[in-house]
């Protein structure tokens, strides 16, 4: 008889994340206890696999106001209180006892059960709670619809359960991502009129829009309910309630469903870095305890947003935030997430004030391993729900593995944004002279990223059309867009900030590894600011919506910039996957100011120069034809249409490159122009 051999695990030498950057080693001992620490709290959740992250993440089935067959149930967590009535329309919002809460033997829950007739759809009501030493009215922590009182601008929770519940036109659902070409928005600023927008005037009027420019994802900002209309949705105070300014959760599930329909992933913007300080509509002190959702001590408040910090170590927090992810996900049909504030839920310092210059910063014991574990969590929970969700970070630092595969020790988003590339952009056009910007520079920008993790370019978001900043179009072109923005009037200036709008969007959009971002109106230069209504402005909506009308005036320059990005994706989608295609550089000279690098057929080249135009400038690349498939120096995008773009482009034999297989392919290159070319 031969003995059976036993096929031992060898594990390997290293985790993921080091084999894939030695640079990494030093560390390993630390990245391999985050992974432990989320498996850890991963089992631990889970009862060591009895259940699952999703059946764990019921918070929401449970608390809240629910309606059953024998009528109503209502439940809190409150550790702190010592008791809970409902008050509301129902009951002329007076305590009484048939609507006084329980509080669960052994447990930190309050429980309310109701007959039928104790409430209707649409009353209002809240929680008046008392603690040792007070009392107060709260709205419930995870009410799923809030409204706001126009006279006296309160807050309630208002009872929600319409007749006839919505039906799913669109039952399932894959987002599109070779490549993600997302489009933010804002559902209350997305109007032309000086008014909150809809999420129905969004469905009929803006979404269209975004079919026909060729985004093929939304990115939802402002979704959860937030007091202050001017915090642009980054202070929440109701987390599982879609914001009320902008409709009902019918019309949000209705618009969800007509993206959809017409192929558009839909994304939200979630907020989990922090929350409202507020006590009247908000967690911030539900139950007489301000530490009950938040840090205590030091810790409790962040010191630049004017907000309270989560809890992140707390079984019961962990339960409220992941409950949180699959509540938008299987009640609304989102696609995933783009977390906010990734940065300042990492460390103890927010990030504030620190430099990360190499990677011992981010292993030096400053960093909150609770955060961290509930970022890996939130990942494995919702790619658990749906394997084709959508996850973004948020994050400035560089933090490591934040977009690596969790086996591999990453933290499981599936990109991380390129913070870079806008401030990169921001820097270069306050900072230097056209004749001094370097093609070397800006490639070696935009293809700055981790070889492992998949990045969202993108030239400029929301931050940078927020009063006080200034968008890319109004850094190049300024006040003279007001004077100088009608076709036949425009001036230099205007000119310049046309082609180099167009010539910024080009490269950063076809040096993508993972996805593309624009910020609505952006695409066709939108030309003012945002600005919330406030006490410093008058409370106006001038500066709190998006001017279509503009881009529609084709007497006007900005049809031309959207024009462009719309062939601009429309080129981009023609290479097939071209986000996973090798990025590889013909030729940059930085004397000239040019730079020309190929992705699978398609050849971009660009002339940075502001007053010097090339003629027969060669590269060499693959024998062949090549036709013109974009120019930025169209007429048709308000260029001066130099060149004769139906020409097709012969590639020149040269012996000495006969056993490269690489001929000379010969260009007129316009100043400040770019081109792409396909091989045919």
């Amino acid at each position: 008889m031969t003995a059976t051999k036993v096929k031992r695990e060898v594990k390997p030498k290293h985790i993921g994340l080091v084999r894939k950057d030695k640079y990494l080693e030093p560390y390993e001992e630390a990245i391999r206890g985050r992974h432990d620490h989320a498996v850890w709290k991963r089992d631990q959740l889970t009862k060591q696999g009895k259940i699952t992250l999703e059946d764990f993440a019921s918070g929401h089935d449970y608390y809240g106001l629910h309606k059953t067959a024998r009528g109503w149930v209502f439940r809190e967590w409150a550790p702190n209180a010592t008791d809970i009535y409902l008050v509301g329309d129902f009951n002329n919002w007076q305590e009484v006892e048939p609507y006084r809460a329980k509080r669960v033997k052994d447990t930190d829950n309050w429980e309310l059960k109701l007959p039928e007739r104790a409430m209707k759809h649409g009353d209002l009501y809240k929680m008046r709670v008392h603690w040792n030493g007070g009392e107060g009215e709260r709205i419930p922590a995870w009410t799923r619809r809030v409204v706001q009182d126009e006279k006296s601008k309160i807050f309630s929770a208002q009872v929600w359960n319409p007749p006839v519940p919505y039906v799913w036109k669109k039952k399932t659902f894959r987002p599109d991502k070779n490549p993600l070409l997302i489009y933010e928005c804002h559902i209350g600023m997305a109007q032309d009129k000086e008014a909150v927008g809809t999420y129905t005037e969004f469905r009929e009027k803006i979404l269209p829009r975004i079919v026909a420019d060729g985004y093929n994802c939304i990115q939802i900002m402002a979704i959860q309910e937030h007091p202050y209309y001017g915090s642009f949705g980054y202070h929440v105070s109701s987390f599982f309630a879609p914001s009320s300014r902008f409709g009902t959760p019918e019309e949000l599930k209705e618009l969800i469903d007509a993206a959809h329909q017409q192929g558009i992933a839909v994304i939200m913007d979630i907020v989990h870095s922090h929350a409202v300080k507020n006590e009247l509509e908000g967690l911030g002190n539900l139950a007489g305890d301000p530490n009950q959702y938040f840090y205590p001590g030091d810790r409790h408040e962040h010191p630049a947003w004017d907000s309270l910090c989560f809890d992140y170590g707390k079984d019961d927090v962990l339960h409220f935030l992941l409950s949180n992810c699959k509540y938008w996900i299987r009640e609304f049909h989102f696609d995933g997430f783009r977390f906010d504030g990734v940065t300042s839920m990492l460390y103890y310092s927010h990030g504030l004030g620190e430099a990360f210059t190499n990677y011992g910063d981010y292993f030096n014991g400053h960093e909150d391993d609770n955060a961290i574990c509930y970022l890996t969590l939130a990942n494995l929970l919702i790619h658990e729900l749906n394997k084709n969700a959508i996850t973004i970070a948020e994050e400035v630092s560089g933090m490591p593995g934040l977009a690596a595969k969790f086996e591999d020790g990453g933290f499981g988003f599936d990109y991380r944004m390129a913070m870079n590339i806008p401030d990169y952009w921001i820097k270069t056009i306050k900072e230097q002279k056209d004749e001094d910007w370097k093609p070397s520079s800006i490639f070696w920008e935009v293809k700055n990223r981790r070889a492992d993790e998949k990045t969202i370019s993108y030239c400029e978001s929301h931050d940078q059309a927020l009063v006080g900043d200034k968008t890319i179009i109004f850094r190049l072109i300024d006040a003279d867009m007001y004077w100088h923005f009608k076709k036949g009037d425009e001036n230099e200036v205007a000119h310049r900030g046309i082609a180099l709008h167009k010539m910024i969007r080009l490269v950063t959009a076809s040096t993508i590894n993972g996805g593309y971002l624009n910020f609505m109106g952006n695409e066709f230069g939108h030309p003012e600011w945002i600005d919330f209504p406030r006490e410093g402005n008058g409370w106006s909506y001038k500066y709190a919506r998006r001017q279509w009308n503009l881009v529609d005036n084709h007497e006007l320059c900005y049809h031309w910039l959207g024009d462009f990005d719309r062939e601009m994706l429309r080129v981009l989608k023609s290479e097939k996957a071209i986000q996973k295609t090798k990025i590889q550089e013909l030729w940059h000279n930085d004397g000239d100011q040019i730079l020309a690098y190929e992705r699978g057929d398609l050849i971009f080249v660009f002339n940075f120069s502001p007053n010097r135009s090339f003629t027969d400038y060669g590269f060499l690349v693959a024998p062949g034809s090549y036709e013109v498939v974009l120019n930025t120096d169209s007429k048709d995008f308000g260029g001066n249409g130099l060149a004769d773009d139906s020409v097709v482009h012969f590639t020149v034999f040269d012996p000495a490159y006969v056993e490269e297989h690489k001929e000379w392919l010969k260009l007129y290159i316009p100043a400040r122009s770019a081109v792409v070319l396909k091989k045919n």
